[in-house]
């Protein structure tokens, strides 16, 4: 079964609200990462994609890309490369999880953001204590650039270059 990426609609907002709901999904996220998908869904920015990815037409996930400078929080401040973009990534369901769906679903995402947006280098920003998630973030390539608080979470901020990516 392969994964599918495609433009989240504001149809998905009700099955996003209950991924939002479950703690491996939370525990992903941290304090302060939840979105209003009622409001976000139907804006369309050109600094952020929320992918949804689906198997057999049966959504399993999410993908949000961020550009990293043009995002309107500056939730990464304003000292990352101009072509620089961030990913959020999870898989909603319990029972979809540790299949290889998250693998094709970063390589996917990876391509997108080196290929479609020319970026140079993509972050990722894991909680620190969410130890399968930057071993997975490692396996796929990421690279440890350091700890950081982000409100009230302390991650691991973690990169990928296009180099990196290609190789």
């Amino acid at each position: 079964m392969s994964v599918v990426l495609r433009a989240a609609t504001s149809s998905d907002s009700r099955q996003l609200k209950n991924w939002d709901l479950d703690e491996a999904v939370g525990y992903s996220g941290g304090d302060d990462d939840s979105y209003d998908w009622d409001y976000e869904l139907p804006r369309n920015v050109d600094w952020r994609e929320f992918l949804i990815a689906e198997v057999d037409a049966v959504p399993i996930g999410m993908i949000v890309l961020i550009h990293v400078l043009r995002e309107e929080s500056h939730y990464w401040g304003q000292d990352a490369p101009d072509d620089a973009w961030a990913i959020d990534i999870w898989i909603g369901d319990q029972k979809h999880r540790s299949k290889g769906y998250g693998t094709s679903m970063m390589q996917q995402a990876l391509q997108r953001c080196f290929v479609d947006h020319g970026a140079s280098s993509v972050l990722i920003d894991p909680l620190q204590t969410n130890h399968r998630a930057i071993k997975f973030y490692r396996r796929v390539g990421f690279r440890d650039v350091g700890p950081r608080r982000f409100e009230n979470d302390d991650c691991l901020v973690m990169s990928i270059t296009r180099d990196m990516f290609e190789n």
